[in-house]
Order: structure tokens, then C-alpha cells, then sequence
């Protein structure tokens, strides 16, 4: 399985690739650090790639590429919010074989993966079967299903998804939906909420051709009913 270092100091961010590319079949981890990813690499851990951050709290991106390259062998995808020519342009000269900003969603950081492995001869084995979990990706605002297709979320349903999932399963009350939903100065009642789900429901099954994970508990609430990454 390809072994992937994701070297990123934004928690959030850090998870959420790891997960995604879990479920996208590879054996992902994270380090927040520069510390971390020389002691990771010192005690043998085998990248296949790594995906580096350039602002890191205790070291340069562009320069870590350089000690990277000089003694791994490895591929490094650079995911930067760091856009200019010039700074892409180093990255290159450090050692970067790809060179992604931080609005790459997270199905193209994947597709970089695969394209890399490609090129260095190493093609990702197929995974051995699809996992039943699906992912709720907070930095792009993407609800990606256990088959890998995923879909846009608008903030709403973004608001309503984050809500739902943070009960682990449990009923998430109506009221407590209806609260997170409305706007202010805004009348949101219950056929709001109601035609919220109803359409995002619709959007899942046809985007992703999976039933949509969310049931309503009659005059209670909603909850979701699969597994969360």
C-alpha cells in the first residue's frame, strides 16, 4: 500500500487528508511539524510521497524539499497557500515534483497522488474493497460517499451535515436544527428545515447514486445513519 506523510500544521486540514486518503485506499498519516517529520523520517518511516507545507511554525517548506530530496527517495507534492510565480518557481528548484495551492480540493490532491505514482512507476494497487464510510470535508465544504464521489455543499447544507454528524447517530433534535439553520430577522420554520433535507437528500442520491444517510425520526428530528470518517 503506498505509505503517504502529510506534513501540515493546520489540524483540521491535516485530518481531513488523512482520512480522505484513506478512504481513497492509501496509508496516510500527518506531522504538524518540521521536528516531527525529521524524527518520523529518522526512525524509518517509508514515504512513498510527502505532502509538505511551506509555512511551517518551525521550519521552511522549500528548504525541507531540499534535505528531503538529498536523502529519501521519495515523491513531494508542495500544498502551499503560497501562489506567486516565483514561489512555485522555487519550489520546483527545491525539489517539488508538484506544486498545489491550498484551494485544491480534495479530489484533485488525489488525482496528484495518482498522477505522480504514475509517473515514478509506482501505480497504486486497487484497493481491496470500498469502506462504508463517508467523509465530511470541512476545509472545501465537500460530503464525499463511500464510492469516492462526492458533492458541493451549499453553507445551508453545509450548517445542516456538521450538525447531523456531530451527534455520532443520535437523533438531532429539530428545534436545535432549526436554531443552527435560520438567519437572523428570518422566519424558519419547520417546512423550511423539511424542504432543506428533502433537497439536499435528492442532491446525495443523484450525485453519488448511494441512498442518502439521513432519516427522519417523525416529529423528533433527523439523523445520519452511515459511518463518519
Amino acid at each position: 500500500m503506498t505509505q503517504i506523510l502529510i506534513v501540515e500544521d493546520e489540524t483540521r486540514l491535516r485530518k481531513d487528508l488523512v482520512d480522505f486518503l484513506g478512504l481513497c485506499g492509501f496509508s496516510a498519516s500527518g506531522v504538524a511539524s518540521a521536528q516531527e517529520l525529521r524524527q518520523a523520517l529518522a526512525t524509518g518511516h517509508a514515504a512513498d510521497i510527502i505532502i509538505l507545507d511551506v509555512g511551517l511554525p518551525d521550519g521552511n517548506g522549500f528548504e525541507l524539499a531540499s534535505q528531503i530530496r538529498e536523502t529519501h527517495h521519495c515523491g513531494i507534492i508542495m500544498l502551499t497557500a503560497l501562489g506567486d510565480s516565483d514561489d512555485r518557481i522555487r519550489g520546483f528548484e527545491s525539489g517539488a515534483d508538484i506544486y498545489l495551492v491550498k484551494h485544491s480540493t480534495l479530489r484533485e490532491i488525489e488525482a496528484a497522488i495518482r498522477s505522480l505514482l504514475r509517473r515514478s512507476g509506482n501505480p497504486p494497487s486497487a484497493a481491496t474493497g470500498i469502506s462504508d464510510q463517508w467523509l465530511l470535508d470541512g476545509t472545501n465544504w465537500m460530503l464525499v460517499a463511500p464510492n469516492l464521489r462526492s458533492l458541493k455543499l451549499t453553507a445551508t447544507e453545509f450548517a445542516f451535515m456538521s450538525a447531523l454528524c456531530s451527534r455520532g447517530g443520535d437523533i438531532c433534535q429539530r428545534e436545535e436544527l432549526m436554531e443552527t439553520l435560520a438567519r437572523p430577522r428570518s422566519n424558519f420554520g419547520n417546512r423550511h428545515l423539511d424542504a432543506i433535507v428533502s433537497r439536499l437528500r435528492r442532491k446525495i442520491e443523484e450525485r453519488t447514486s448511494l441512498p442518502a444517510p439521513i432519516k427522519v425520526v417523525y416529529g423528533v428530528g433527523y439523523t445520519f445513519t452511515a459511518t463518519l470518517q
